[in-house]
Parts: structure tokens; sequence; C-alpha cells
């Protein structure tokens, strides 16, 4: 009995010598590392390339300047930064250079002919939508302030484009989209009022053709729309809006996280 114990202790020795050595904490697979999600690095971890050649060198990042790098991915023009400068002097909101690229690309996915706009500005959207349409195409602007307008006729005509491109209604948005024509759109954006984001809603689902776009700017509210904490009427509506466009059996929707979050669906 003992000789067949020491005979199992050493065949038992020789698998343990055969085996590759156990892998220690630090090397082991990062899919069983706490923290870490299907393989992917936490927002502070450092991604390394593959061995560095020439010139190559390390690079870390995290997800936030992933993000920058992928909002300014599309360079904007004199004319843009110039709309974006009158903007700013008049305390208005413009959307993200991230956010225009990504106009230009849904108004092109569409092949877009007619575009309907709620919020002018000084013509920043505008400019990426023209960019993103067919060259035949007209963008419908509607603005509750003339003076804003003018600036984005500016802004048009320094683009190069004609004046016959852009069609510039002055009021408000609830007094304008009724008179605008039924599935004559087929890309409304808005960027208005967030108070009436809801009622944008109801008109554009009227104005666009099947397959056609609607889009909002600016749900995420800076991150209050995800907040817990208590928040205003204008978030709590932005909610509202981005239940009612998720359980929508007449959209297919995505939520882009450019700028300050572009909500985006297709109608049916």
């Amino acid at each position: 009995m003992i000789r067949l114990i020491r005979l199992r202790q050493q065949l038992l020795g020789v698998v343990m010598h055969l085996l590759p050595p156990v892998a220690s904490r630090a090397t082991r697979s990062p899919l069983l590392t706490p923290g870490l999600i299907c393989g992917f690095p936490t927002a502070t971890d450092t991604v390394t390339p593959r061995q560095p050649r020439g010139q190559e060198r390390v690079i870390t990042a995290n997800r936030q300047t992933s993000w920058a790098f992928a909002d300014a991915f599309v360079a904007e023009d004199e004319a843009l930064r110039w709309a974006r400068d009158r903007a700013r002097d008049a305390g208005l909101r413009s959307v993200s250079p991230g956010t225009g690229a990504a106009l230009r690309l849904l108004a092109a996915s569409v092949d877009a002919k007619a575009v309907a706009e709620i919020g002018t500005g000084c013509g920043v959207s505008g400019i990426h939508l023209l960019h993103g349409m067919r060259p035949d195409g007209v963008l419908t602007t509607v603005d509750p302030e003339p003076e804003h307008q003018q600036f984005a006729r500016q802004a048009f005509r320094a683009c190069g484009f004609a004046s016959n491109r852009a069609r510039f209604i002055p009021g408000g948005a609830l007094d304008v989209l009724p008179r605008l024509a039924d599935a004559g759109y087929d890309l409304v954006f808005c960027d208005g009022d967030r108070l009436e984001y809801l009622d944008y809603l109801a008109e554009s689902l009227r104005l666009l053709r099947p397959g056609g776009l609607v889009v909002f700017e600016g749900v995420l509210a800076g991150g209050r729309t995800v907040d817990s904490g208590p928040q205003p009427t204008e978030v709590l509506r932005l909610r509202e809006l981005l239940r009612t466009v998720r359980e929508s059996q007449e959209l297919v929707p995505s939520l882009l996280p450019v700028g300050d979050g572009l909500l985006c669906a297709v109608k049916r």
C-alpha cells in the first residue's frame, strides 16, 4: 500500500511538471478581471497598441478623449466658424462639430431633397444639412428671430449655396409647422424649444414621408436626463420624448452620443 501511494505521488509530480504554470493575477485574462466588460478597458485603463515599429509610440486614451476626438473628426471651414462666432455673440447654443457631421451624414443617407429645420440659429446646423442634401435640395428653416436668420443667410452665401437652396420662415415653430405640406419632407431636424419637443414630434410624423427621419438635438441636457435627482420641467419633457419615441410602433429609433445627445428615428 505504501508503495502504491508513493507511485501515485510520483505520477502526480510528473503531471504537474508538464502542465504550464498557473497564470498570476497580473497575467490573468482580461475577460476574467473584475471591472472589465467583454474585455474592453475601463475609462481609466491604458490602451497599448501592438509592438511599436519605426516612429510609432504608445498611445494612451480614455472614453472622454475618444469622444472629443470623434466630435472633432470632421473639420469645419471658415464659414462655419464665422456662424459659430455669431451664435456665441448672440448667446445661442450651436450644434457641436460631431453633431453637425452626423446631420450631414443623415441628410445624405436619405438623399434628402426637402428638409425642415426648427431653430435656424445663425446657420451652423443648416450648413451641415445643406452639405448632406442633394444639390437641388431645399432647406426650410424656421426661427422666431429674423435677425438670427440674417446671419444664417450670410453664412449660407459664404459657403457657396445659392439663395434658392434655403427658405427662411420667421415665426414660432408651432405656428409655422401646421402650414407645411403633409408627407413632403425627407428629414425634420428639431433644435427649438425643448418644452415643445413632443409637439414637434407629432408635427414631424405628419410632415415626413415613409422612410424619412426625425432628429432631436440636446436630448441628454448636459447629463440631467439620466440624472436621478430632481429635474426641471424641460428635462422631464425630454424623458417623456425619449420614452415616446422608443415605444412608438411608427418609428425605428436610435440615440446617438454626439454633442448633447442626438435622438434619431425613421418613420416606417
